[in-house]
């Protein structure tokens, strides 16, 4: 974001981080003349997802752990909705894209933790504490990672349309993971410490890694089969009303699954650009 207009007191040297040096400024939403309509819209989306996943430790509190997850979970489908319902209004502003880090750290790193914590980790105190700090300190040092590369020239994975890690919502939905199939089999091993302690720390280390990981844009599905996506994902929809837990444990597994294509299609690229860069040095006099 661009100071709009500094005066004197503004060549002050900086001794903070810019927001908060900048505080006027993101106070009207990095707009001149103060909060417009279409800032405010999405900013209200992400403070909804923030409330919500923050409620799932309400819930996880009181042991309705359903809800709980639940509750992380519409904060994942709000936090899909505010960038696009910012770009679609060009809405767009540096104090959205702070609050969005902010409100995923809370909704996506610490929610889960002490969700995950209090449903199974708890029976393992020490050990199961650390796991879930791991989780909550790796989702915010990716967002912080994020936000230090937001304005970077070079970014190798995004220019390509691959995501670095795993995204912090797709995080939390795999930490969980061990729930889905607890609740749908009721088998007590998926609750156990020894199993829910590795797999969260699993998790946290996926969010934090520099592995190129599938993104929207990178998905470019041939045209013959374009109809049976759409199929599928009436299907996948009908799947979440009936039988939720199921169909998020399939998800999971089918998201697990396609990270190795990510990775070889990633390298493919690397391959590519190398033959490039080769090709233009050799061209050179």
């Amino acid at each position: 974001m661009i100071p709009h207009g500094r005066g004197p007191a503004d060549d002050r040297p900086r001794v903070g981080p810019k927001a908060s040096e900048d505080e006027d400024d993101f106070a009207t939403g990095g707009v001149k003349g103060g909060l417009t309509l279409r800032t405010f819209a999405p900013n209200a989306v992400t403070t909804a997802a923030m409330c919500s996943g923050l409620t799932g430790i309400l819930f996880a509190v009181s042991g309705t752990w359903a809800l709980a997850v639940g509750a992380i979970i519409l904060a994942g489908v709000l936090d899909g909705m505010d960038g696009r319902i910012a770009r679609m209004l060009n809405g767009q502003s540096r104090f959205g894209a702070e609050l969005d880090s902010l409100a995923d750290s809370l909704s996506f790193g610490t929610a889960p933790a002490i969700v995950i914590y209090l449903w199974s980790l708890s029976a393992s105190p020490r050990l199961g504490w650390i796991a879930a700090l791991a989780f909550a300190v790796c989702a915010a040092l990716r967002l912080a990672r994020f936000n230090a590369r937001i304005d970077a020239d070079e970014q190798p994975h995004k220019s390509a349309g691959f995501l670095t890690g795993i995204p912090a919502p797709v995080g939390a939905g795999l930490a969980f993971l061990p729930f889905y199939l607890w609740t749908t089999t009721g088998i007590t091993v998926f609750r156990e410490p020894l199993l829910v302690g590795p797999w969260v720390a699993l998790m946290a280390l996926l969010m934090i890694s520099n592995l190129a990981t599938l993104s929207w844009a990178s998905l470019k599905p041939r045209r013959d089969i374009r109809l049976w996506l759409l199929a599928l994902t009436g299907l996948l929809f009908a799947g979440l009303l009936l039988e939720p837990w199921w169909t998020l444990a399939i998800i999971s597994l089918v998201y697990l699954a396609l990270l190795p294509l990510g990775w070889a299609r990633y390298a493919k690229v690397k391959r590519q650009r190398a033959m490039r860069s080769a090709a233009k040095a050799d061209a050179r006099p």
